[in-house]
């Protein structure tokens, strides 16, 4: 049984071996995440380089997402390397302090001061320290400790209940756009985008250097669940980042967020990852907790076409073990996910031709109870459609387009495969398409399967035909 969840794994110091990193690609990773928070861009070439040479001598389809680190605000360094704030301890941001200690530390965003007024709650460290504004002065804001803890060099810095005014993209993630171009990324993340005009300004900025990569929004901010309609406007994807939104937004808010930013995606024929913490435990065990199988496969019973390891694979001492663990849970919880095409489909209004033989297309096959589906495509569109709604059919995407082949690596359900020569006689095309799925033992003579095209051939966006064939059942055309 193929795997329909797609699974990101995380690059990084304990997956940069070749050899570790060929059993991740045999294994089953879908995608592969460049943290941009990380390591120069030469780091990120090797992994790249090292990449494609494996997917080439295995002939699997990998896609490489770059993961912008945005506008993470953090604390600066201190003289001892760290401090302990109790309960009560008075405690200074100070603009101008280069070397913290126990009574002050200094900031990487100065424009912090400008956010901030007497009451407001800052949270360090994924939310372990809290601290209460006191006073916001020209170079300081004043705190008090309320919940206390070790603080370290670069904590991370939140405002409980989101209201930070700092720009999505940094100088640094333009620098990094133009980088993930030149590799040759497939999908670029944006982090903290607070609206849909950060995500268009992104896209300007990845246009501008030449790359068609997909966008990933990361939903990590409360601003961007008030917007999100209108990021999903902007985006091709949306990641769930569970770690930064619930330091925003409470922890016990997330679970329902989740499950309405993967419902509002699909309903908008976007994407979605759901990601921070999946398997946590994993850095340092070989097995997972309860939680966490629980926590993967509810996410896959939500919807979501990936789910997301971070340092699980990036830093854990059992990576390949992390990803053969999640690829199993996500089988299970696939086997018990609802199908609901009838009413997903009778509620919508299709307004296009491709669209409307995609919903044929995943009507007929539900109800015929066909082996796969067949669809022949250049951008991949026809095969996002399809995906949205859960129909129990594999979906073959068929396309003699490299970019979009390894672009359709995210979408759940589907399974890209590279025709490379692309028939203009429809009926010789739709015959090299049949072998081509038998030869991957996707499907034998005999079997039943739903085909969309498009004609004229090789036009994108152009899918206006529907065939239901039997394999086997007509011998090849002749030339």
């Amino acid at each position: 049984m193929q795997r329909s969840t797609k699974i990101v794994a995380t690059l990084g110091p304990a997956s940069s071996d070749e050899a570790v990193l060929r059993r991740m690609v045999q294994a089953g990773v879908n995608i592969v995440r460049l943290n941009f928070s990380h390591g120069s861009a030469d780091d990120h070439r090797a992994r790249v380089e090292l990449l494609r040479r494996i997917t080439h001598d295995t002939g699997t389809t990998v896609g490489i997402m770059a993961d912008l680190q945005g506008p993470k605000i953090r604390v600066g360094k201190f003289e001892h390397g760290h401090i302990d704030l109790a309960p009560g301890d008075r405690f200074i941001l100070d603009i101008a302090c280069k070397l913290g200690n126990q009574e002050r530390v200094g900031l990487d965003y100065p424009e912090l001061i400008d956010d901030l007024e007497p009451g407001a709650v800052l949270l360090l460290d994924d939310g372990r320290i809290v601290l209460d504004v006191l006073e916001v002065l020209t170079q300081e804001i004043v705190t008090t400790v309320r919940v206390g803890g070790p603080l370290s060099n670069n904590k991370g810095i939140n405002r409980q209940g989101g209201g930070l005014t700092a720009p999505a993209l940094t100088t640094k993630d333009r620098q990094d756009i133009r980088t993930a171009a030149e590799l040759g990324v497939d999908f670029v993340a944006v982090s903290f985008p607070k609206n849909g005009d950060d995500m268009r300004q992104a896209r300007k900025l990845l246009t501008r250097a030449g790359s068609a990569a997909l966008l990933v929004a990361k939903i990590e901010r409360a601003e961007a669940i008030d917007a999100l309609a209108d990021i999903l406007d902007a985006t091709d994807a949306v990641m769930v980042a569970r770690g930064d939104l619930a330091v925003e937004v409470g922890d016990a808010a997330v679970p329902a967020l989740q499950k309405k930013i993967i419902r509002m995606a699909r309903e908008h024929n976007r994407v979605t990852i759901t990601a921070t913490q999946m398997m946590e435990s994993m850095i340092t065990s070989p097995v997972p907790t309860r939680a966490e199988v629980s926590d993967v496969a509810n996410a896959v019973l939500d919807g979501t076409d990936a789910v997301m390891l971070s340092a699980e694979t990036a830093s854990g001492k059992y990576p390949v073990e992390t990803l053969e663990a999640m690829a199993r849970i996500c089988l299970e919880a696939e086997k018990s996910a609802e199908v609901t095409l009838d009413k997903d489909v009778l509620d919508r209004v299709f307004t296009r031709i491709d669209q409307s033989i995609a919903m044929a297309a995943i009507w007929t096959a539900y109800h015929l109870k066909v082996k796969a589906i067949a669809a022949l495509t250049q951008s991949g569109s026809t095969a996002l459609w399809m995906s949205r709604i859960n129909s129990g059919v594999p979906i073959y995407a068929l396309t003699p387009e490299v970019n979009s082949r390894y672009k359709m690596s995210m979408y759940r359900d589907v399974f890209p495969l590279l025709m490379k020569q692309m028939d203009t006689d429809r009926d010789r095309l739709l015959w090299q398409a049949e072998q081509l799925l038998i030869e991957q033992g996707v499907v034998a003579p005999g079997d039943l399967i739903v085909l969309t095209i498009g004609e004229p051939i090789g036009v994108a966006g152009g899918t206006n035909t529907l065939k239901i064939v039997r394999v086997g059942e007509h011998p090849p055309p002749q030339p």
